[in-house]
């Protein structure tokens, strides 16, 4: 008997032998990530998690995992026929995500919560639901590969523009064994909306969301006040010597590298939010200069090599500092399997707090992991 070929997601069975649970936000990547897998033949299962108070909502759009979303994700489910569960994660989800984004920033810190959700909720509970009803994988809707070398790798998308990396640095080697990311090939978003008009899904003119989900119009300041009372409270702006130069009102309303808003123009050259002292509510303004940063200390480290990050005392890599910026060449330099120091070889302006730093190769679409900036000791 000739052994039997493996299926697209890697399995050496038959499509229909092979259970796959569908993370399902209810936007059209994920929508068509299940609709694909059904029409290939696979037992698909969709899953939509409820993260957050069910009357905010079903009143806020553009968000995942929003009252319409969920609708979205069902009518996905019921077109293609396969079964969809509804499950209410609002008690983990503000606990082990809102409450830290707003300890975060009442912190001075500027946190990613998309990354906490996935690495603590999504990837977390959800895979390990994924699991108890005996799926042999869970797909999600994330714009990046998995590839494999002498494990499962973790790779850039395709398209650069969609991709997702930054936001799923912490996936662990365990958790990537079990994952599949069927649009990381894609070569466009427009690929993606023809394959949801192809298998006639609702959603397939369905706009991106652009905010974090729990905040309204991209409000974080209003989200903070609601969840910490008291917290924007006014303090002083200063120079870097020391100078008040005007009034704020609340270190929660700023972010590092921040120019506009600050109230204070007419002061000769521009100057930039360079530091938030929250205990002594500063505000500390600077030249661009001042932003300038070329040693990064790093915590809560994942590492995706295939080498033990320790077994070297220096990492030739490429990282990035924000999501939004290229990977930039860095030497990164392990104190522990957990921490270590990056050295950018040129320096970013900006760098923050409760970001991310994802470590890329330094040459190809590999990435290798990362960890989240601190102030350091």
């Amino acid at each position: 008997m000739l052994d039997q070929p493996l299926n697209s997601l890697g399995f050496a069975k038959a499509p229909a032998d092979t259970r796959v649970v569908v993370a399902m936000s209810g936007g059209v990547d994920s929508s068509v990530v299940a609709a694909q897998l059904a029409e290939e033949g696979y037992d698909v299962v969709g899953v939509t998690l409820q993260l957050y108070d069910h009357g905010a909502a079903l009143a806020k759009k553009g968000a995942c995992c929003a009252g319409r979303d969920i609708h979205d994700a069902a009518r996905v489910a019921e077109t293609m026929g396969f079964p969809h569960y509804v499950l209410d994660y609002e008690n983990t989800f503000r606990e082990a995500v809102i409450e830290e984004f707003a300890d975060a920033y009442l912190a001075g810190a500027t946190p990613v919560p998309c990354i906490r959700c996935n690495e603590r909720v999504k990837f977390k509970d959800l895979l390990a639901t994924a699991k108890d009803l005996n799926a042999d994988c869970m797909a999600t809707g994330h714009y990046i590969q998995r590839k494999m070398g002498s494990g499962p790798e973790l790779h850039m998308a395709s398209d650069a523009n969609r991709d997702q990396s930054y936001f799923l640095f912490s996936t662990t080697a365990e958790q990537l064994s079990y994952l599949r990311f069927p649009l990381g090939h894609l070569a466009s978003k427009a690929e993606t909306r023809a394959l949801a008009a192809k298998y006639g899904l609702s959603v397939a003119d369905k706009p991106d969301s652009q905010d974090i989900c729990f905040v309204p119009n991209g409000n974080y300041a209003a989200v903070i006040e609601k969840l910490r009372p008291g917290s924007a409270e006014p303090g002083d702006i200063i120079d870097m010597a020391g100078n008040i130069l005007g009034q704020h009102r609340g270190v929660i309303h700023y972010t590092i590298g921040q120019r506009k808003g600050l109230g204070i123009g007419g002061l000769g050259d521009p100057l930039y939010v360079v530091r938030l002292d929250p205990d002594q509510r500063h505000v500390i303004v600077g030249p661009r200069e001042a932003l300038s940063t070329r040693t990064i200390p790093l915590r809560e480290i994942n590492w995706l090599g295939d080498e033990p990050f320790t077994s070297r005392t220096e990492w030739h890599l490429s990282v990035k500092v924000r999501s939004t910026r290229p990977p930039r060449p860095a030497v990164i330099r392990p104190l522990s399997a957990t921490e270590a120091t990056v050295e950018l070889l040129d320096p970013e302006d900006g760098v923050s707090a409760g970001q991310a730093c994802v470590f890329y190769a330094a040459e190809g679409s590999r990435v290798f992991g990362g960890g989240w900036i601190w102030k350091g000791r």
